[in-house]
């Protein structure tokens, strides 16, 4: 599937050392690559029903900076990314409409690339909808029935969890019926094996896509596409890195570490997962309808390296809260960067440089990074231009490591 547009990135003079990330299944701190060695990093993509709201957009500039931080130190990245457009949501919302799924789903996309664009992401070494997928997954579903990790029941097909899952997640199993009810799981379906059990396959219904395969017809259900689309691309196993938002860790990161380990296969070295944003109170999500949506900020003027910037303040495991207040503080950090930038001469800008490259090596700590900067474009406002250059670095460092082109 055609993904969006490259991105230049700057040259830089030196390299960062090895990236710490907040593993979830270890609960700490780790290196899941060191500085140099190939990364590959998967991270779960759009539902294409809906426009990019600022929930995905904070989970996919935050990790567009680990890209850009593995890459500036040394390691050659395969970046992956799924599009599910084979999904309930989607065809719900085709038979309110009244239209085909697949029209949804590439008005949407189409919007997305755009955001991205608009966002400065570096696009994905591999961007695979589920739909142009279907026979690879069918073949990891082949593997887990023949691992007798699958079982019909109802015309649908389930993994058998068999005490594999929770441990990403770390939660109860009283917390995951109640999350599983919540995510799109069905616990209280009678005849299950255990009620935690998700749909590998499932029959289709009639105004659904449905595809034949040895086992049954039908289409895919859940997290099955994920370990078949990132394994597949990442050329090795484990991947390094499996990102999304938080409210992916389970039941969906979970199930995809359950089916990689019951056919003896690791799915990831991390788990490394973004906090949510909130609008008056409440998460950002469709279900909810309270969205800000990138396409129309842009399409009301608004800068958006200043969006990208507003998300760069929080850290990415943090849960924040958009407003028009932060978008305002922004573009006036902005206005202070790009007065500094436009000075002839300004404070010590390779001193700059591994301050940011500290900071994002130390859990992608993109607060600090910022901090740093206003203090050098405040320092060399205020007179210090001991370093003649400055400019030239500094706007290279915040373009290659931080994604803010001035």
């Amino acid at each position: 599937m055609q993904s969006w547009s490259a991105v230049h990135v700057p040259a830089l003079p030196g390299q960062n050392e090895s990236i710490q990330l907040f593993d979830s299944k270890s609960q700490q701190l780790m290196t899941p690559v060191a500085a140099g060695m190939a990364a590959s990093l998967y991270v779960c993509g759009i539902t294409p029903y809906d426009s990019t709201h600022m929930g995905h957009a904070s989970t996919y500039v935050h990790f567009d900076v680990l890209n850009r931080a593995w890459r500036d130190a040394g390691s050659a990245v395969t970046y992956i990314q799924n599009v599910t457009d084979v999904d309930d949501p989607l065809f719900e919302r085709a038979r309110a409409r009244n239209v085909a799924w697949q029209a949804i789903a590439n008005a949407e996309l189409d919007r997305y690339r755009n955001d991205m664009t608009n966002l400065r992401i570096l696009p994905p070494t591999h961007f695979v909808s589920v739909s142009e997928y279907i026979e690879q997954t069918a073949a990891w579903v082949e593997r887990l029935i023949q691992a007798d990790r699958a079982y019909e029941l109802s015309g649908d097909l389930y993994f058998d969890t068999r005490g594999l899952v929770g441990t990403v997640c770390h939660l109860s199993e009283a917390d995951m019926l109640q999350i599983s009810r919540e995510r799109g799981g069905d616990p209280d379906t009678v005849g299950k094996r255990h009620a935690l059990d998700p749909k590998l396959w499932v029959t289709s219904a009639d105004d659904e896509p449905s595809w034949e395969t040895s086992f049954m017809n039908g289409r895919p259900g859940w997290h099955v596409e994920c370990l078949a689309i990132a394994l597949d691309h990442a050329g090795t196993s484990p991947i390094t890195v499996q990102g999304g938002g938080s409210d992916l860790t389970f039941p969906h990161h979970d199930m995809c570490d359950a089916q990689a380990a019951s056919l003896g296969v690791s799915f990831a070295n991390a788990y490394v997962h973004t906090g949510m944003v909130h609008l008056d109170g409440h998460k950002m999500s469709k279900s909810l309808g309270n969205l800000v949506f990138v396409s129309d900020l842009v399409a009301q003027g608004i800068d958006p390296v200043a969006i990208r910037l507003t998300i760069l303040r929080h850290h990415y495991r943090s849960a924040w809260t958009w407003s028009q207040q932060l978008l305002n503080e922004s573009i006036a950090e902005l206005d202070l960067w790009r007065t500094a930038l436009a000075m002839q001469g300004g404070a010590d800008a390779a001193l700059l440089l591994g301050v940011i490259r500290s900071s994002l090596a130390q859990d992608l700590d993109t607060p600090a990074a910022l901090s740093a900067v206003n203090n050098w474009a405040e320092s060399t406002i205020n007179g210090n231009q001991s370093d003649p250059s400055a400019q030239g670095l500094v706007a290279r460092a915040l373009d290659a490591l931080l994604g803010i082109a001035l």
